[in-house]
């Protein structure tokens, strides 16, 4: 699903990213953990191509994304459900329309949107709000629509940058484990986090970034291991 071949990215003389090998299989769930300026948020925004590489290839799904044209990248993106820690929801929208947004620029008829919302919705567990707006919900449910958004076009792909970073300890547990449960759907799921309690607590692959080098890669892994 996700294939990182001699990755690297420089900001100058900074090194983000150095010399990245590594290859994520389809239906895997895998924490990207490690300090502050490791590494980990650049990785993710060069699966969707916000950056671009300064060395090396990034497959995903077999698509060797620096060679995608601008015009392509929209293509790519349908591919994968990004989900992101501030929620990025229009504030003026609704839980649905917010959640349809994604989906009506793809030529659907208005009978399939409300399928695919509402659907979402539901495995989300916000089929009751589906006319809320964000600003009537808590930040879980907040999350929890950005989740609904990111599975609405049915990707094979969902990555998840800090998605319990701005949530009490209680709701980070349940927006994991909704993540879990839709990994079991055979979605493969990405998620970078600070959170130690949830990684150990899950136990599932766990690759390290430190100084952006892969320090550790491990299956059944926790993140006390530096």
């Amino acid at each position: 699903m996700i294939k990182l071949d001699g990755l690297s990215k420089y900001y100058g003389h900074n090194i983000a990213l150095n010399n990245i090998n590594l290859h994520i299989q389809k239906g895997e769930f895998v924490f990207l953990v490690g300090p502050s300026g490791a590494g980990k948020s650049t990785l993710m925004r060069l699966l969707y191509k916000e950056e671009a590489p300064t060395k090396g290839k990034v497959f995903v799904a077999r698509i060797d994304v620096g060679k995608l044209r601008k015009s392509q990248i929209p293509q790519l993106r349908r591919r994968m459900g990004i989900i992101f820690q501030d929620f990025k929801l229009l504030p003026r929208q609704t839980c649905f329309d917010n959640v349809a947004y994604v989906i009506r620029a793809l030529g659907m008829s208005s009978m399939e949107i409300d399928k695919r919302v509402l659907m979402a919705l539901k495995v989300v567990g916000l089929l009751d709000k589906k006319d809320a707006k964000p600003e009537e919900l808590s930040g879980g449910e907040q999350q929890r629509v950005g989740i609904a958004r990111a599975l609405v076009n049915g990707p094979p792909l969902l990555i998840a940058d800090e998605p319990t970073g701005n949530l009490d300890p209680e709701t980070s547990i349940e927006i994991m484990n909704l993540l879990d449960q839709i990994n079991l759907r055979g979605i493969t799921v990405l998620v970078s986090t600070h959170d130690k309690i949830i990684v150990n607590k899950m136990r599932k692959r766990v690759i390290y970034l430190k100084n952006g080098s892969v320090i550790k890669d491990m299956y059944d892994g926790t993140y006390d291991f530096d």
